[in-house]
């Protein structure tokens, strides 16, 4: 009787958990980690509940062979697999409130999956609007788990996967992939579009500055350009030019 006295009554608790307290079944208190009394059982159990620990729920899979559809804005299908952490706040409402509580978490993530995906278009859900719908998703999940009381808190919701269903997939990368060449190739006329800019912009600079030292000196002005011209011409040119007279050839 003692050994068992002793046995289902001192419980030990870790600093990240609470250990919930019933009386013949029936909700009596939620205790602190360290060492706790109970009456022995039957008459008083506890449930020990990690508080702290992040759980992790996995909506579909990118490697399933079956696709979890979503629809978009404009009524495209996507195929996306997403994973949501969460923690217990209160473990009585979450031993107590809901039947199955980790059941309740992976159905209200879908539903809130769908409501955010719904109000993006195809390609935003693909790619560049993914931090919005997560944070859209995680806001409207922890606002109906507050309504169902579950003592549960919503850590973050990641999204895995945003593909198109399995069927259409190759024709998405084929049209992705023309895109990406069509902006590379947008890219680079900006870049040459830039660089002839900045020489012509160059050159005017340069001609408005030889045309005030023309002003000043006309006649020298034009000579050292001539100079300058000659001497890019012939530089390219494979052929040594002298002065006729007093010149023995050898």
């Amino acid at each position: 009787a003692l050994l068992w006295i002793s046995w289902t009554s001192v419980h030990r608790l870790d600093s990240q958990e609470q250990g919930v307290v019933t009386f013949l079944g029936k909700y009596q208190r939620t205790v602190g980690s360290g060492i706790a009394l109970t009456l022995p059982a039957p008459l008083e159990q506890m449930t020990k509940i990690d508080t702290q620990g992040i759980r992790r729920t996995t909506i579909g899979s990118p490697k399933a062979s079956n696709d979890n559809l979503v629809l978009t804005k404009d009524e495209s299908l996507i195929d996306m697999s997403y994973e949501i952490g969460w923690s217990i706040r209160d473990p009585e409402l979450f031993l107590f409130q809901l039947d199955k509580p980790e059941t309740t978490v992976q159905e209200v993530a879908e539903s809130a999956m769908r409501a955010a995906v719904a109000t993006f278009d195809l390609n935003q859900a693909f790619g560049r609007s993914r931090g919005e719908i997560e944070t859209q998703v995680r806001t409207r999940m922890q606002a109906i788990l507050n309504e169902y009381k579950s003592g549960v808190n919503i850590q973050r919701v990641t999204i895995l996967q945003s593909d198109p269903p399995a069927e259409v997939n190759d024709a998405f990368r084929a049209v992705n992939a023309a895109q990406q060449r069509k902006e590379s190739y947008l890219n680079d006329a900006r870049g040459y579009a830039s660089r002839a800019t900045e020489t012509a912009l160059g050159e005017t600079a340069e001609f408005d500055k030889i045309y005030e030292q023309y002003k000043t000196a006309p006649n020298v002005t034009k000579r050292r350009l001539y100079y300058e011209t000659m001497e890019q011409v012939l530089s390219k040119v494979d052929k040594t030019i002298v002065e006729s007279g007093g010149v023995t050839p050898y």
